[in-house]
């Protein structure tokens, strides 16, 4: 990994732990997949540190960007699988 995940400078450390939680569950879902439950709960609490739809979009921007990977499919298509389905990109 050869980039940074967006993370804001007015949020806690227990904050920025929470995003990089979850981008790290993208990057999973992406390079060698990621259980289902695993990162509908990283959004869950993702959610609760960034709960503007806007700023959700702007950081799934700012994170494709860097890393040329799409938050909002893998979320996606977590959300259509059934539980205990292992996400793969």
């Amino acid at each position: 990994m050869e980039y940074s995940y967006p993370l804001r400078a007015d949020w806690s450390t227990e904050e920025i732990m929470i995003v990089t939680e979850f981008f790290t569950c993208v990057e999973k879902a992406i390079e060698k997949g990621v259980g289902r439950d695993q990162l509908l709960n990283a959004y869950n609490v993702f959610k609760k540190v960034v709960p503007s739809m806007a700023e959700e979009k702007t950081l799934f921007k700012e994170f494709k960007e860097a890393s040329g990977y799409e938050c909002y499919k893998v979320v996606k298509r977590a959300k259509e699988s059934m539980s205990g389905d292992l996400i793969k990109m």
